[in-house]
């Protein structure tokens, strides 16, 4: 009698490969209610993109745990890759903020200012310090009736060096601040600059606290208003910016 020296499996008797199972809708109310803290996420597709700016801006030094921040690493390739993506029409900028990391906060403006697309910030909350040049940045700008913003010269934190190299190199950060608000804003440098200065209205350091209209008054902001007219606005220049890539395409045709 022969013995068998091996055992032949057919395709029926291997076992299948496990299969990627889709989240169960327990699972996915989960996971909204962990990230979002609500289940009711929107979830239809949209030309604009929202961009969140909350906290404090967080640069070069990682802040302590218990701080809620902005990571500028995090938010610049995001705005690399609405710049990229086709589907996106248009950019909605809400901010929050305490201000942070000057540098770090005028590279996030500097890209926001060079975006193709068309831009919209909304002010809600606070809008402090670098958060300014933040807002500002954007095509059109708007300020929640009770929010606030921040406008006080710049401040180092931790070991300084008490040498004129430092009051220099602080002036001209400071000068590049001034320059941007300045330039994308409707605001003066004489005006930007006195607000900066002033004194009284600090407790502990000089400088000037705008609430809602006072920022459109001094031509800091565009205007007042909140979610409904931010999204107004960005729809108008949307439209406004494919009627005029339209034209352009037909001219090129009529040549």
């Amino acid at each position: 009698m022969r013995r068998a020296t091996g055992i032949s499996e057919s395709p029926e008797a291997m076992p299948a490969e496990p299969q990627k199972r889709s989240p169960s809708n327990e699972e996915a109310t989960g996971e909204a209610i962990k990230e979002f803290g609500t289940t009711s996420v929107p979830k239809a597709k949209s030309a604009i993109q929202t961009l969140i700016i909350i906290g404090q801006i967080e640069g070069h030094i990682v802040l302590p745990a218990q701080n809620k921040t902005t990571k500028y690493e995090h938010v610049i390739p995001q705005l690399v890759a609405i710049e990229e993506n086709r589907d996106i029409k248009g950019l909605l900028l809400v901010l929050n903020t305490v201000g942070g990391d000057v540098e770090a906060g005028l590279a996030l403006a500097e890209m926001i200012a060079s975006l193709s697309k068309p831009t919209v910030s909304l002010v809600l909350g606070g809008g402090h310090s670098i958060g300014g040049p933040v807002a500002v940045a954007a095509d059109h700008s708007f300020i929640a009736p009770t929010a606030t913003m921040t406008i006080h010269p710049i401040r180092m934190n931790g070991l300084v060096i008490g040498v004129p190299q430092t009051y220099e190199y602080l002036d001209k950060m400071q000068d590049r601040v001034v320059n941007f608000v300045t330039q994308h804003s409707g605001i003066t440098t004489e005006k930007y600059r006195e607000l900066m200065f002033r004194t009284g209205e600090l407790a502990r350091d000089i400088g000037t606290v705008l609430v809602g209209r006072d920022a459109v008054e001094v031509g800091l902001i565009d205007e007042v208003g909140g979610i409904e007219n931010a999204l107004r606005k960005l729809q108008s220049l949307m439209q406004t910016q494919r009627a005029a890539r339209r034209g352009h395409r037909n001219k090129k045709e009529v040549q």
